[in-house]
């Protein structure tokens, strides 16, 4: 795969999305927002299809990413692939992005005004990609788009129908990789709900042939924390562990 910060490829400069994008990550690259411009090695911008249905948005760069350029090449990357093809994807078909483009330093949390400062890179990315999905890893990407504080171990699983950066879509949060390597209990349930994207993916949005004017789904909605709307058939968790900070 071509590296991070290569030129698009001929004939790329014809696909308006491909050219804003490349517009986007020069931005990025050359962004000063926060403090984090000075201890990063590089952007990690986000890569994958630019007109994918499904969309994945991490928390920050790791080690890794940061020296690569890339959105997830280490062991959580790793995992993120293996799930991927479970359900018959490989990373070249979705898009791979984060709140955060710059690593914080020790892999700390993000902080606020790192994330203020990320967000319209995220918002204007989603607006371009338009994907039918936006499946979040772990709290910090779900509570961002999810405008909730509510924590993933509540909501993970639950798709929430949504509009982010004037697209109609699904929210889908799920745990974060990186957590789910640790822990064997969260790791089958990861894979559970990755199952269950599919399924996601198929939900009727507005202008979709067969939905309503408004794209409503018939099935009941399950009762869920407040926030977007949640549609069915899927049923928000029952019990669990407590809620979790950072990538949990």
């Amino acid at each position: 795969m071509p590296a991070a910060t290569d030129p698009p490829a001929a004939g790329a400069a014809a696909d308006p999305i491909v050219a804003a994008l490349a517009d986007l990550r020069r931005e990025a690259e050359a962004c000063e927002r926060c403090l984090l411009a000075d201890t990063r090695t590089r952007v990690v911008f986000g890569e994958g299809d630019p007109h994918a249905d499904l969309m994945f948005v991490g928390e920050a760069p790791g080690y890794h990413e940061d020296q690569q350029g890339r959105p997830f090449v280490g062991q959580a990357g790793k995992l993120l692939e293996q799930l991927l093809a479970t359900i018959g994807l490989t990373r070249e078909q979705v898009y791979i992005a984060n709140v955060l483009k710059s690593r914080p330093p020790n892999n700390r949390d993000p902080r606020p005004e790192e994330i203020e400062a990320c967000e319209p890179f995220l918002l204007r990315q989603i607006e371009l990609i338009a994907p039918r999905v936006i499946c979040t890893l772990g709290n910090f990407s779900t509570k961002l788009l999810s405008g909730s504080q509510t924590g993933i171990t509540r909501v993970h699983g639950i798709p929430q129908r949504t509009t982010i950066a004037s697209r109609d879509l699904y929210l889908y949060p799920i745990f974060h990789p990186a957590a789910a390597l640790y822990t064997p209990a969260m790791l089958a349930t990861l894979k559970e709900d990755v199952l269950r994207l599919p399924e996601v993916l198929g939900l009727p949005l507005a202008g979709d042939d067969g939905a309503g004017d408004d794209g409503a789904v018939d099935a009941a909605a399950p009762e869920a924390p407040a926030g977007p709307s949640t549609v069915g058939p899927f049923a928000a968790p029952q019990g669990g562990p407590a809620e979790q900070l950072g990538l949990f």
